[in-house]
């Protein structure tokens, strides 16, 4: 397996900044016995607002310590000819001469639309390979859309840049590449200036917030979350469109919050934003709802389970999860992220048999995502280290190669 322990991952950037393990607790405030015991495989996890703390105690970058599966599994060489051209759509030559427009006349803005809804479907399906083909395209139609026609048109263009460029960076930050996601993001911002959708800066400002979380900039991350969700309460809260984009930016607020080991204030949050997506329902819904932020209330309740599993509260986890039912147009990648933070629950609980049950599930639903994620071989291996060994254990852990 590709995926090491996260202890190892401690052990390795601690001695990288010429730390001793007493050093790396007073830098970060977390207990010299946690990072002992994760470093010599004792805990296999840490809850998030830890991970935080050692991450910003070893100046380094949340991803560094989670060790998320990549969307293009990295082997340390040069990038990828797809990656290549998508940092390329991204950021074109600079300094090169302007390139004379052509192909204008089998552009539409309702394609180049179709375009990014076929993207961002590709995004939440988890299926990068596909995407990384496809989105320079996307973006090269959307810019050529950006710079022709009456001012209306250009307007409407620099929309649909800035949702794919937005796109490129949710992209980058699934391949580890934060900041290439920060230049999308920027570019983003800057096209949303110059379009006709007053909501779209506010949602890429929940993308960058979203990056700097990864980054753990947890307040830069938390005051651009606030503030941009001041910008749209009251303004555009009476549509669909603007409550999911308020509401976003209200659970992104609240996850900053939980990071910084402010679970309190961020459940007081996500429960606003719980009622505030009830609202929906009385509201016509969005135009096209895949360019519109992922918000309903089954969204907020993954992720009210996702911070009480990462604040170690596994019985209110596995109570918000009870019963769920999630709505038709909740992605597939929240989907799976749900049954991997209900078999965690399972398993602080000790409850083996619940979470081999899950865990089966999502291998169902994801195998080859579940095959390369840090946390769930986390899982398996704390269960397959327990006694006894439920039904369905074996083959789990064959699968993920921990019993080889």
């Amino acid at each position: 397996m590709g995926a090491d322990h996260v202890g190892d991952r401690v052990g390795r950037l601690r001695r990288l900044a010429g730390l001793t393990q007493e050093g790396l607790a007073e830098r970060s405030g977390v207990c010299v016995d946690v990072i002992r015991k994760l470093e010599q495989h004792r805990k296999h996890s840490a809850r998030l607002p830890t991970l935080h703390a050692l991450a910003s105690g070893l100046g380094v970058e949340l991803t560094a310590l989670l060790g998320d599966p990549p969307g293009a599994l990295s082997s340390g060489d040069a990038d990828p000819p797809h990656l290549v051209a998508v940092r390329r759509a991204i950021m074109p030559p600079l300094f090169a001469p302007p390139v004379e427009p052509t192909g204008v006349e089998r552009l539409s803005l309702s394609l180049v639309r179709a375009e990014l809804a076929d993207g961002w479907t590709l995004y939440h399906a988890a299926d990068f390979g596909r995407l990384m083909e496809a989105l320079p395209g996307v973006i090269a139609d959307a810019r050529l859309l950006a710079a022709v026609g009456s001012a209306e048109q250009r307007a409407a263009g620099q929309a649909a840049l800035g949702k794919a460029l937005q796109l490129g960076g949710h992209l980058a930050v699934r391949l580890g590449k934060t900041d290439l996601a920060l230049s999308a993001l920027e570019r983003a911002h800057m096209a949303a200036g110059q379009s006709s959708d007053p909501l779209l800066a506010p949602m890429v400002a929940n993308s960058v917030a979203w990056a700097y979380q990864r980054q753990a900039r947890l307040d830069d991350a938390r005051a651009l979350a606030v503030h941009a969700a001041d910008s749209v309460e009251g303004r555009y809260t009476d549509t669909a469109e603007g409550v999911r984009v308020w509401g976003g930016l209200l659970m992104s607020a609240a996850t900053s919050y939980a990071r910084s080991d402010d679970y309190e204030t961020a459940n007081l949050m996500m429960t606003e934003a719980e009622k505030a997506a009830g609202r929906l329902a009385r509201l016509p819904p969005p135009v096209d709802g895949k360019l519109v932020s992922v918000f309903s209330r089954s969204s907020v309740r993954i992720e009210r389970v996702r911070l009480a599993v990462q604040h170690e509260r596994p019985e209110e986890a596995l109570a918000l999860a009870k019963g769920m039912r999630l709505s038709k147009d909740t992605p597939p990648s929240w989907r799976t992220w749900l049954l991997l933070d209900v078999a965690r629950a399972h398993t602080d609980r000790g409850d083996a048999t619940g979470a081999v049950r899950t865990l089966e599930s999502l291998r169902r639903v994801a195998p080859a995502w579940m095959r390369h994620h840090t946390l769930a071989v986390a899982i398996v291996r704390d269960l397959w280290n327990g006694s006894p060994h439920p039904p369905g254990l074996r083959t789990l852990a064959t699968f993920l190669g921990i019993t080889r």
